[in-house]
């Protein structure tokens, strides 16, 4: 059983005052209505929690547990997808559940890193079907001794760069085909393999130079979070929008970038809170990229480059995900080096990326999005 989560104030006694009534009224009606409920003067002595509305499932995200910065610190849509259910009092815990996962509330761990944690939505969906996963007697790539399986290629890739244990948690299947569909099942989550994501011009260059391209949509999570609350009966059906509660959007959050050249790594903010990370190569010697404080003044999602400078000419076509900050120099994604983060920079200048952490950059900034590069 499962109640939506009803603040309320609890009296031992039934000849509660009317100051003490009046309070509980006024308590209530603030996690419901933050922003007309109660006095100005009051207001400067009330917690301030941002509440999020996304109307494309008609739910609401907060930070009342965390959940909100816990969204925004692990891979957001792309790895949760957007909230299906309100927050919810499963078994005495606080959860919510996620097109892809269910955020749980660990009280134990206020405070740090393990307050939210994922349900083993996995486990559960493949309890729910009676499957039992044999596995492999021997394999490649990385091998988990906790669950018995192994993890390779494009699987093993994904689950290392978009969360790893915390995220997806450990294999609980080998790699299998699905209806065509190569699939493997983790803890946590249900990737799939969709190789048809990366385009026929960036398979031949990955044929050309010999190491691995990938795509953001390259490997997908299934949507286990709406498959285990449809089995369960839980209502996904929209409520409505709490007063004062504004669309989801990145530009929510003042967004910022920096670019560590000694690291040679990038980092984006939403106000003071981290939310990608990403390795980068920047200009060679003779081409050094500019340090200073910029902004993304013209992006396109796809660009030939072509120039002659320092007496070197190039010719570079179809160049992804491409974010101009100062002069010529862009953020852009890369297919003719993998040196991301070694230390070798490559560029004339521009700050090169992965592509799939050139496309997941692409869709959150925006034109003015101040870089900082240092």
């Amino acid at each position: 059983m499962s109640y939506p989560i009803l603040p309320t104030t609890h009296h031992r006694h039934i000849t509660t005052t009317l100051s003490l009534l009046a309070i509980s009224i006024l308590g209530w009606l603030y996690w419901f209505h933050p922003v007309i409920a109660h006095p100005t003067a009051a207001r400067s002595r009330l917690p301030v929690v941002r509440t999020v509305y996304f109307p494309a499932t008609g739910h609401h995200l907060s930070n009342r547990v965390g959940f909100l910065d816990f969204w925004r610190a692990n891979g957001q849509l792309h790895t949760f997808g957007m909230p299906i259910t309100e927050e919810l009092v499963v078994d005495g815990r606080i959860v919510q559940y996620f097109e892809r996962a269910r955020f749980e509330y660990h009280p134990e761990y206020a405070g740090t890193p393990q307050q939210v944690q994922l349900g083993l939505l996995g486990r559960e969906w493949l309890d729910r079907q009676g499957l039992v996963m044999p596995p492999a007697s021997a394999g490649e790539g990385a091998f988990f001794a906790e669950t018995g399986y192994w993890v390779s290629g494009e699987f093993l890739e994904f689950w290392e760069r978009h969360g790893g244990l915390p995220v997806f948690g450990f294999p609980i299947s080998e790699t299998f085909n699905d209806n065509g569909v190569m699939t493997q099942y983790f803890e946590r989550a249900w990737l799939r393999y969709r190789p048809e994501a990366l385009s026929p011009f960036l398979r031949q260059q990955q044929l050309i130079y010999g190491f691995d391209l990938d795509t953001l949509d390259e490997v997908q999570i299934d949507d286990l979070g709406r498959r285990v609350a449809e089995q369960l009966g839980l209502s996904t059906a929209p409520v409505a929008r709490l007063p004062g509660a504004p669309d989801w959007s990145p530009a929510l959050w003042q967004r910022r970038i920096e670019v560590d050249l000694t690291r040679q790594r990038l980092f984006a903010y939403e106000d003071d809170l981290l939310v990608f990370t990403a390795p980068v190569a920047t200009g060679r010697d003779g081409f050094n990229t500019p340090r200073g404080e910029f902004a993304i003044y013209y992006r396109l999602p796809e660009q030939t480059m072509a120039d002659c400078l320092g007496g070197e000419c190039w010719y570079v076509p179809n160049i992804p995900w491409v974010q101009y900050v100062v002069g010529g120099v862009a953020l852009h994604g890369t297919y003719w080096h993998n040196a991301h983060g070694t230390g070798v920079r490559m560029s004339h200048g521009c700050i090169n990326l992965r592509i799939d952490d050139a496309q997941w950059l692409y869709a959150w900034a925006d034109l003015g999005v101040p870089v900082r590069v240092y």
